[in-house]
């Protein structure tokens, strides 16, 4: 199991004091920890998209380029790219490059995005966002496989046989799909092939395995072998030394994000007993030490039958630079390992 690092460049004020990192000190923090988590061994750190004042991640491939620049081994992906509001001949070029920098070490997560602020930037319309996806991640995986494409579709000028440069060195980009819980998504995948990576940032994990189950059904009925069929999960993670450290570092930015969050979408406010019952046994956020957060990977594990590469969102904890690149240090040295061979 291939473990790793997701982050939203979220900007979060502290608690106490109303007051904001600076933009550029928080990026500059960001790259730290993608350079720490490097350091450290960890397989694949990972840069959202978003186009809000909450983050600053709205060009992840330049902040994944700066990455692969001070980087020697680990992975690069995007977390997610937000294709349906994307030109894939672009997205293919910036990836292909990135991974001219990092000789060989980026991939693509492409999804639909989790809000739709995208959309009307773009001159997109957010009703279309299944068919703007479903074509342009038609585009994206022809454009992998041939350099001199031909195509035409309903929202981008047609293609007529025109080369695509660069080539990534990687013979092969790998292009996973992103997916909430929306079973024609997971669907998707398995049809197509592709690795999965399943966003579960509350609830549980047992919930989930409907539709893992019906994403690997799809794969073998579309003729894929089991084994390439693989399935990430993205979760809210954090690791301290004791299960309160973990949980006091990561509680204040994680209840101000899904508060804020929550009052567009009509949620209730975010609570500490809802916290709390998220990171207990039968919850899906993974913070605690590391013998907790390992015992509750080998759950999840087991729950959805098999895990290939598990993701950490610790954007919340970026009030707490030491504990965040403690909990990095953690994840590298006392939990990754338990899973080299897994």
């Amino acid at each position: 199991m291939e473990i790793g690092i997701d982050s939203f460049a979220a900007t979060i004020p502290n608690p106490a004091t109303g007051e904001l990192v600076s933009p550029a000190d928080r990026i500059a923090a960001l790259l730290n920890e993608v350079e720490t988590a490097d350091r450290v061994g960890l397989d694949v750190f990972g840069i959202g998209e978003h186009h809000r004042k909450e983050f600053l991640d709205s060009a992840p491939t330049v902040l994944l380029a700066a990455a692969a620049a001070r980087t020697k081994t680990i992975k690069l992906a995007s977390a997610v790219t937000v294709l349906s509001a994307a030109d894939p001949v672009r997205t293919f070029q910036e990836f292909a490059t990135i991974d001219l920098i990092s000789k060989g070490r980026a991939e693509i997560v492409v999804g639909r995005g989790s809000f739709g602020e995208a959309y009307p930037l773009f001159g997109f319309t957010f009703e279309d966002y299944d068919a703007l996806f479903a074509e342009k991640l038609d585009l994206l995986l022809q454009l992998r496989d041939r350099t001199e494409i031909t195509w035409s579709g309903r929202f981008r000028p047609a293609l007529t046989g025109q080369g695509v440069y660069p080539r990534p060195h990687q013979a092969q980009l790998p292009v996973w799909l992103g997916v909430g819980g929306t079973p024609q998504s997971f669907v998707r995948a398995g049809t197509l092939g592709l690795p999965l990576m399943v966003a579960i940032i509350g609830g549980s994990f047992d919930r989930f395995r409907p539709l893992v189950d019906l994403y690997r059904q799809a794969g073998r009925a579309a003729g894929h072998a089991p084994e390439t069929l693989r399935v990430g999960i993205h979760a809210m993670g954090f690791v301290a030394d004791t299960d309160e450290a973990a949980r006091d570092a990561f509680f204040p930015g994680w209840a101000h994000m899904f508060t804020e969050i929550g009052r567009e979408r009509g949620w209730p406010r975010a609570t500490r007993p809802q916290f709390d019952a998220m990171c207990g046994p039968h919850g899906a956020f993974l913070i605690g030490s590391p013998q907790t957060v390992r015992d509750k990977i080998r759950s999840a594990n087991e729950t959805l039958g098999g895990i290939s590469r598990l993701t950490f969102q610790m954007s919340s904890a970026m009030l707490e630079p030491t504990a965040m690149r403690r909990s990095i240090e953690l994840l590298g040295s006392e939990v990754a390992p338990a899973f080299r061979a897994t």
